[in-house]
C-alpha cells in the first residue's frame, strides 16, 4: 500500500494551525493541542520523503514508551483520538533539545562521531578520550544539548554552562530535565536490551504547562527520535568497522549521504524501493521494540479522511 500515505494533515475546520517538520498541530481553546503525525520523514533540516504507516507507527510507539515511563517523567498526553493523533496539554516548549548519546555514532553535523572524526575531543561540555572507534560505546551516556530551532532551522550545539548562563533554562530547570533525560535513557536502554536491541542515542523535548510544571513532550524512544541497533549484529559490525544493523531512519539518511552533501546539494529523489524498505523498518521496529504486532488502520478512503472523521468532535461549533 505504498500510496496510502499521510503527506500532511491540513484540516481547515481546526483552529490555530502549526505545521512542523513531521507533525501538523492545532491549538484548541482549553489549553490543549492536537498533534497529528504525518508520514513525512525529515533529516538534514528538510523533508526527504513520505513513508507509508510511519505516522501511525510513531504515535503508537510513543504511546508505548509514554506509558512505560510515566513514573520517571510526567508527559503531555491526554488521549489518542486516532492512531496518528495525540490530544495533549498545550505546553511552552523549553528552548533546548536534550540529546542523550551512549555510543560514538551518527552522520549529522551535530553528532559526536562527526565531530570526533574531525579531531575534536571536547564537545558539549564533555571530554571524550582518544582512541575511540566509530560505533563504540562512550564511557558513560552523555547529554549533548542543542538549541531548539522553532523555525525549522538548524539546531546549534550547547553546553550545560551556556544553557544556564544565557538564560535558556534556569539551573533548577536544567537539573530537572537532565536528570530525567538520563533516567529515561537508562530505562530505554534496559528495556531495549531485553528485546535484543541497543538504544544508541535519542532526543527528548520538555515543556512547561500553565502551572510551570515540566512535562515530557513530543515523542519518546521512537525510530524518528532515536537510533536503535540490533544487538546480535553489533559485535561483528564493530569488529569489521561496518554500520551495525539498525531500526532507524539512517536507511534514508545513509542513502542520501552516499550520493550528495545534504547540507549543500539538492537531495536526489528517494527511490520507491528505499521508501518501501524504510516503511518496513518502521513496522519491524514497532514489533521488535514492543513485542506486539503492528496493525495498520486502513479505514477511511484515505488516512486524512479517517483522521478528519475522528477529529470532527473537536471542530469549533
Amino acid at each position: 500500500m505504498i500510496h496510502r500515505t499521510l503527506p500532511h494533515a491540513r484540516i481547515p475546520e481546526l483552529p490555530n494551525p502549526y505545521f512542523g517538520k513531521v507533525r501538523d498541530c492545532y491549538d484548541l481553546e482549553n489549553n490543549t493541542r492536537l498533534l497529528i503525525s504525518s508520514d513525512r520523514i525529515s533529516a538534514f533540516d528538510q523533508i526527504l520523503a513520505v513513508i507509508p504507516w510511519k505516522g501511525q507507527v510513531l504515535t503508537q510507539l510513543a504511546r508505548y514508551w509514554f506509558e512505560k515511563t510515566e513514573d520517571i517523567a510526567a508527559n503531555h498526553v491526554i488521549s489518542y483520538p486516532d492512531p496518528n493523533v495525540v490530544l495533549g496539554k498545550k505546553l511552552t516548549i523549553l528552548p533546548v533539545e536534550i540529546v542523550v548519546r551512549g555510543y560514538l555514532a551518527g552522520t549529522t553535523s551535530t553528532s559526536i562521531l562527526t565531530q570526533y572524526s574531525k579531531g575534536l575531543r571536547q564537545m558539549y561540555g564533555h571530554r571524550l578520550p582518544d582512541g575511540l572507534r566509530p560505533n563504540q560505546a562512550v564511557p558513560q551516556p552523555i547529554i549533548t544539548p542543542t538549541s531548539k530551532a522553532f523555525d525549522g532551522g538548524h539546531d546549534d550545539p550547547l553546553t550545560a554552562q551556556e544553557i544556564v548562563e544565557t538564560g535558556l533554562l534556569t539551573q533548577t530547570q536544567w537539573d530537572e530535565v537532565s536528570a530525567k533525560a538520563l533516567a529515561l535513557f537508562a530505562r530505554g536502554q534496559r528495556m531495549a536490551a531485553e528485546r535484543g536491541l541497543i538504544l544508541v542515542d535519542t532526543k527528548y523535548e520538555f515543556g512547561t504547562d500553565g502551572d510551570g510544571k515540566i512535562l515530557l513532550a513530543d515523542e519518546i524512544h521512537t525510530p524518528d527520535s532515536s537510533r536503535y541497533w540490533i544487538a546480535d549484529g553489533y559485535d561483528a559490525a564493530f569488529r569489521d568497522g561496518t554500520r551495525p544493523p539498525s531500526f532507524d531512519k539512517d536507511v534514508v539518511r545513509s542513502w542520501v549521504v552516499a550520493r550528495c552533501d545534504p547540507y549543500v546539494d539538492r537531495i536526489p529523489e528517494i527511490p520507491v524501493e528505499v521508501i518501501e524498505q524504510t516503511a518496513q523498518v518502521y513496522i519491524d521496529a514497532y514489533q521488535a521494540i514492543t513485542g506486539q504486532d503492528f496493525v495498520p488502520d486502513a479505514s477511511g478512503a484515505t488516512p486524512l479522511d479517517r483522521i478528519r472523521a475522528n477529529l470532527a468532535p473537536f471542530f469549533p461549533k
